[in-house]
C-alpha cells in the first residue's frame, strides 16, 4: 500500500515542492543555482505541446459531424472568456480598493530604481492588438511548430482539420488515421516526461526561495495577500458558481486535476500540463474536438489570473504613489487591460509585460512604479498561473456541456473517483474481504 501511495505523482510533487522551499531557504545560493532544473523541465514539456495541440485539434475538427458546430463553439467560447475576464478585472479592482495595500507608502516614483524593468518595458512597447493578430499567422507551415507558441499551431490545426474533413477517399482517411496513431505516441512520450515533474518543481521552488528569499514577502506581504484573496474569491464565487449552474462540483474538479495544479504551482507555468489536462478532459467524457479547441484557445484568451493581477497591481501603484483615479480613468484603464491581457500571451513574464503595456498607455500611473513589484512578482506568478488554468479547465467542461459534447454521467462518475490512498487501502483489503458475506458483516456488527 505504501509503495502505491508514494508512486502517486501528486504526492511526489508535494514532497518536491516542500523540499525545494526548505532547500532554497537554508541554502539560498545553492537553491538559486538550481534554476536550470525547473527551466529544463518546462522546456522539455514545451517541445511536446505544439504537435500534441495540432494532432488533437485537427483530429477533433475532422471528426465533427456538423461543421457549423465550430462556429458556435468559437462564439460561445470567446463570449465566456470575455465575461470571465471582465469579472476577473472586477475582482482585482474590488480587492485592492477594500484592503488598500498601497495606502500610506508615500512613494516618489522619481526615486525608484528602474534598471530591473527595462526588458519588460521594451517588450511592452511593441505590444498591440495588430501585432498580436499578425503573430497568430506563422511564417511557414513548419514555422508554426518552431515558434513554441500555441496560437499559430491552433490556426494551422483548424485549417488542417477542415481540409481533412473535406478530403474524401483513402488519402484523407489514411492521413487522419496516421494523425490518430501519432497522437497516441505523443501522449505516451509526454507521460514519460511527466515522471521528472517532481525534479522540475523542486528546482523551480528552490530557485524562487533561494533568489528572492522568504523575507522579501514581508515588505509587500499585504499586496500578496490581497492578490491571493482576489484569486481565491474569483475561483470560489465565479468559477464555483459556473460549475454549480452546469451541474458539477468545482471542489471535485480541483481534486481530479490536483496533480496538474501542483505542477503549475511548482513551475509557475501552465504550459507543462496542457497535454495532460487534454487527456483528463477526454477521460471526463469531453469530445476531443471541443476540449482540444477550447483549452488551447484559453491559454491565450482566458488569462483570468493575469486580469486580476493587472487591475490590482495598477491600483496598488496608484495608491502607493498617492494618485487618485476618477471612475472615468479607471474605466479606460480596464478597457486597455482587456487588450493587454490577451496581447501578452506567449511572452516571457506575460503578467509583468501586460502590466507594463497597460501603464505605457495609461499615463496617469507612473511606469516606474512597476519596480515596486519586481522583487515579489515571482511569488504572485503561482497564483496567476493556478487561477488561469483552473478557469480554462472549467470553461472547457462548461462549453462541452453546452454543446452536448460531454457525457454527463461519465463526468460525474469520474469526478467521484477515490483518492490514491483510498484505492491503495481498498486494494490491500480486497483479498481479506474475499468471500465475506453480508450476513457475516451483520453478525460482526451485532
Amino acid at each position: 500500500m505504501q509503495a502505491k501511495i508514494f508512486k502517486s505523482l501528486y504526492l511526489q510533487v508535494i514532497i518536491a515542492v516542500v523540499i525545494g522551499i526548505a532547500f532554497g531557504h537554508f541554502f539560498p545560493s545553492q537553491g538559486a543555482a538550481l534554476k536550470p532544473l525547473g527551466d529544463a523541465f518546462v522546456k522539455l514539456v514545451k517541445m511536446m505541446i505544439s504537435p500534441v495541440v495540432f494532432c488533437t485539434i485537427a483530429i477533433g475538427i475532422a471528426s465533427l459531424g456538423d461543421k457549423s458546430q465550430l462556429g458556435r463553439i468559437l462564439g460561445k467560447t470567446l463570449g465566456l472568456f470575455l465575461v470571465l475576464t471582465l469579472l476577473a478585472l472586477g475582482f482585482g479592482l474590488a480587492a485592492v480598493n477594500v484592503i488598500r495595500p498601497g495606502a500610506g507608502m508615500n512613494i516618489d516614483p522619481s526615486q525608484l530604481d528602474t534598471s530591473g524593468i527595462a526588458k519588460y518595458t521594451h517588450s511592452a512597447k511593441g505590444l498591440n492588438a495588430v501585432d498580436f493578430f499578425m503573430h497568430m499567422i506563422p511564417d511557414s507551415f513548419v514555422g508554426a511548430f518552431t515558434q513554441g507558441e500555441v496560437l499559430p499551431v491552433l490556426l494551422l490545426a483548424v485549417l488542417t482539420g477542415f481540409a481533412l474533413s473535406a478530403a474524401s477517399g483513402k488519402g484523407g482517411d489514411r492521413l487522419l488515421a496516421w494523425l490518430e496513431d501519432m497522437s497516441q505516441i505523443l501522449f505516451r512520450v509526454f507521460n514519460f516526461v511527466m515522471k521528472v515533474a517532481p525534479i522540475g518543481a523542486f528546482g523551480a521552488m528552490a530557485f524562487t526561495v533561494g533568489k528572492y528569499g522568504v523575507h522579501s514577502l514581508a515588505s509587500l506581504g499585504q499586496l500578496i495577500l490581497t492578490f491571493y484573496v482576489a484569486c481565491i474569491g474569483f475561483v470560489v464565487v465565479v468559477l464555483g458558481g459556473l460549475c454549480r449552474l452546469s451541474g458539477f462540483s468545482l471542489w471535485r474538479t480541483l481534486k481530479y486535476f490536483r496533480e496538474e495544479l501542483l505542477v503549475v504551482l511548482g513551475t509557475s507555468s501552465t504550459e507543462p500540463v496542457l497535454p495532460r489536462v487534454l487527456q483528463k478532459l477526454e477521460k471526463l467524457g469531453c469530445s476531443k474536438g471541443v476540449a482540444g479547441f477550447v483549452l488551447p484557445t484559453g491559454y491565450s484568451f482566458n488569462l483570468a489570473g493575469t486580469a486580476i493581477y493587472l487591475s490590482l497591481a495598477s491600483l496598488f501603484i496608484a495608491q502607493a504613489c498617492n494618485i487618485d483615479l476618477s471612475w472615468q480613468q479607471t474605466a479606460i484603464m480596464l478597457g486597455i487591460m482587456l487588450l493587454s491581457s490577451k496581447g501578452a500571451a506567449g511572452v516571457t513574464g506575460s503578467g509583468f509585460v501586460a502590466l507594463a503595456a497597460t501603464l505605457v498607455v495609461v499615463h496617469d500611473i507612473p511606469l516606474a512604479g512597476i519596480a515596486l513589484l519586481l522583487g515579489i512578482d515571482r511569488f504572485m506568478s503561482e497564483a496567476r498561473a493556478l487561477t488561469s488554468i483552473i478557469s480554462n479547465i472549467v470553461c472547457s467542461l462548461v462549453v462541452a456541456l453546452w454543446e452536448k459534447a460531454c457525457d454527463r454521467e461519465q463526468l460525474l462518475a469520474e469526478l467521484c473517483e477515490p483518492s490514491p490512498l483510498v484505492e491503495a487501502v481498498a486494494e490491500e483489503a480486497e483479498p481479506q474481504l474475499e468471500g465475506f458475506t453480508v450476513a457475516e458483516g451483520l453478525s460482526l456488527k451485532s
